[in-house]
């Protein structure tokens, strides 16, 4: 399965763009490749200057909401390593994937809302390749008041 191809499908389908600049806030690196391991920085469900869901989910956002904006913010972690390598084709394994949910006390779904960063995982990497370990965690507020932030960590083929 070519992964690009994967890509630029699931890109289509949920409208929006990944190819321009993926912006960060501050003096850190958004990817850091260390002995094969690939380490991405948290991210939002940002596209361009446009943070697409915000606010607590579970009050301001719903779970299909929330899904979205885990979405969006693994194809920009997958936008970033493809804009590195220029390809996705070099994961080898997705090894790990922490999920940031800015939730209400009462919110209990925080792993139905990660379950929408593992879909596209899954849909563009294929299921060997896609499988990876996960943490989900409520989180009092994140950068910008995004609804969802989250890191990875991926194995590159040598």
């Amino acid at each position: 399965m070519d992964k690009d191809l994967a890509f630029l499908k699931v890109q289509t389908k949920l409208g929006y763009d990944f190819s321009g600049d993926i912006k960060i806030g501050g003096k850190y690196s958004s990817l850091i490749e260390h002995n094969g391991l690939v380490f991405i920085s948290g991210q939002i469900p940002r596209v361009g200057d446009i943070v697409h869901v915000y606010g607590k989910v579970g009050l301001d956002v719903d779970v299909s909401q929330a899904q979205l904006a885990a979405k969006i913010s693994t194809m920009r972690a997958l936008a970033i390593l493809k804009q590195h390598y220029a390809t996705l084709n070099v994961i080898e394994k997705v090894l790990q994937m922490n999920v940031f949910v800015h939730s209400t006390a009462a919110f209990i779904q925080q792993s139905e809302v990660s379950d929408g960063a593992s879909e596209i995982l899954y849909e563009i990497l294929g299921c060997e390749t896609g499988q990876h370990t996960r943490t989900s965690v409520s989180v009092y507020q994140l950068p910008k008041n995004a609804s969802v932030e989250i890191n990875f960590v991926f194995a590159i083929k040598a």
